[in-house]
């Protein structure tokens, strides 16, 4: 039959015809009768619990987050004396992981989910917060969701997912919400300004020819655009002036704390920097840390990090060429810590106008305190050291040392070795040997050392490419853009681990930490209540006995 011959659907294109309604009701439309599908289906009721599979995901989620104590952590519920009772953070914390595990990020979709999703259903108990009451929640434990974090490294680590032998660190760019155009520097200021008076100049002259011919319409238009400049010159001298109360070199509009940041190869976007560390066992991640800088000064306190968070100080550490700084080795190196991290190439201020006689090929000698230099001569230091500031990225001072030899005046290979008329020149700092010692790290380790992206990229290439999560989604600071970022830390997380062991090989573990944790939740309890007893009761006669006075009766 066609469908042109249903009387729900011949003639009109409407869907659904007023008159047809009673013959669908008695099922007596010959076109849909005995098709299936929706028309004569019976929908059997059943329980929510029945809907779901026994090995469905979200009943992962639902176990991992209660066996959480998350009052420990901090999660506020408070609500209004009179209103009404305030959702349970174990209900939104659910809402916002099952979200994260299946690429749904806003607040406004997470509310629609919570009304239409039967797994969201299931989950929160047939709750269905709107969406403010979600983002609050996410903005006011912005301490607590880290957390939460750091529990997903303690279950990993309890089930041997975590090897803390060979870590690896890294940073990824993630787009913040702030355009190009509202991120300004002071040379980009100075761009604008300059032309906002070139205009008004020309408009001054044009104001003035209009004044002398008296057409009132052309001044009247130009008074206007005068005070439209007039108005885009004070705001970018505010802009000026926030840039030098603040001492920081840019100035965003929309989130004050991203920053123009270096993609790649020149490519440039207005950005966060989150740093990561992650185990090379299992690529799973241990720390984060969200900022607005570049990786120069970030190896040091990562490492550090790393080491309380593994519990010993036994491990590689495995950086690119990025991290590469003699403070940051130093810091690693007191640590206990052995970096591995790759040797950028020699810059062009600092290279020879030979390859052959850089800084590099001449032979450091720790006994006779020296450098010889490929001819042989040797460049001795008067022991001075000399204090210098440094160039690029964040300004510090160091203590460096002066090398240099009297046989540059007469040596034959002078002109491939220096431009400098006085001959050669060496500065060795405090950090040299730190240097030094990462070199002879990774030219005995170069096997290792080419595991690090393997390791380090895997968490952004399944957040990135195959998750979407490749900017920032709130605005207005770094504290919400760290609660995003952990969202997807802690989503990745529990999804490595279940892929790892099964969904129900982690569910039962996840359950076994819970019940122990249950067990020794009610035993300190126990404990504290009798303490609490004790101490109130021992309160309770020292108060009587202080201010009432003691009757003897006979």
């Amino acid at each position: 039959m066609n469908r042109n011959q249903c009387p729900l659907y011949s003639g009109t294109g409407v869907r659904f015809k007023s008159e047809s309604l009673s013959a669908l009701l008695r099922n007596e439309c010959p076109f849909c009768s005995g098709m299936g599908g929706r028309f004569d289906a019976d929908f059997a009721p059943v329980s929510l619990e029945q809907a779901i599979d026994p090995d469905n995901e979200v009943r992962i989620i639902d176990l991992f987050v209660d066996s959480l104590p998350l009052k420990d952590y901090g999660f506020k519920s408070d609500y209004q004396e009179n209103g009404r009772p305030a959702y349970r953070p174990e209900d939104l914390l659910k809402l916002f992981i099952y979200g994260y595990l299946n690429k749904v990020r806003s607040t406004r979709d997470l509310e629609k989910e919570a009304k239409r999703n039967i797994e969201v259903i299931w989950l929160l108990r047939t709750l269905t917060p709107d969406h403010n009451t979600i983002f609050r929640f996410k903005d006011q434990n912005k301490a607590a969701i880290r957390k939460v974090f750091r529990a997903t490294v303690q279950i990993a680590k309890k089930l041997d997912l975590i090897g803390g032998k060979l870590i690896a660190g890294d940073s990824t760019r993630m787009r913040a919400q702030n355009s190009k155009k509202n991120n300004f520097n002071q040379a980009k200021i100075d761009r604008q300004v300059a032309y906002i008076d070139n205009k008004l100049q020309e408009y001054y002259q044009q104001l003035e020819q209009a004044e002398k011919e008296k057409n009132q319409a052309n001044r009247d238009i130009l008074t206007q655009s005068i005070e439209l400049q007039q108005q885009r010159k004070n705001k970018y001298k505010e802009l000026e002036q926030q840039l030098k109360e603040s001492g920081e070199k840019q100035v965003s509009v929309s989130d004050a704390d991203s920053r123009l940041l270096m993609l790649r190869n020149h490519i440039s976007e207005v950005a966060y920097n989150v740093q990561s560390t992650v185990d090379s066992k299992h690529n799973l991640l241990i720390d984060y840390k969200v900022t607005n800088e570049n990786d120069s000064a970030a190896m040091g306190n990562m490492a550090r990090r790393a080491k309380s968070i593994l519990g010993t100080n036994s491990f590689i550490a495995l950086y690119d060429k990025g991290y590469h700084s003699g403070p940051e080795f130093k810091i690693v190196d007191q640590l206990g810590i052995t970096p591995l991290v790759s040797i950028p190439a020699t810059p062009s201020t600092s290279q020879a106008p030979d390859p052959a006689y850089n800084v590099s090929q001449f032979t450091w000698d720790e006994q006779s305190y020296t450098y010889t230099c490929p001819q042989g001569h040797a460049l001795t230091t008067t022991g001075t050291w000399h204090r210098k500031r440094s160039s690029g990225g964040r300004k510090h001072y160091f203590l460096m040392q002066q090398f240099k030899t009297r046989a540059c005046k007469t040596c034959h290979a002078k002109a491939l070795c220096t431009k400098n008329p006085r001959g050669r020149l060496i500065e060795r700092t405090e950090f040299t040997p730190y240097i030094e010692q990462n070199r002879r790290n990774i030219e005995a380790s170069k096997d290792l050392y080419r595991r690090r992206q393997a390791i380090v990229e895997h968490p952004f290439g399944v957040m990135k490419r195959q998750w979407g999560f490749y900017y920032i989604l709130s605005k207005k600071g770094m504290n919400r853009a760290s609660v995003d970022v952990g969202l997807m830390f802690i989503a990745y997380n529990l999804r490595r681990m279940i892929n790892i062991l099964g969904k129900q090989a982690f569910a039962r573990l996840v359950a076994s930490h819970f019940l122990i944790f249950m067990r020794y939740f009610c035993f300190i309890k126990r404990i504290l209540s009798s303490f609490f007893k004790s101490l109130f009761f021992q309160k309770s006669i020292l108060l009587n006995f202080m201010f009432f006075p003691k009757n003897n009766y006979i």
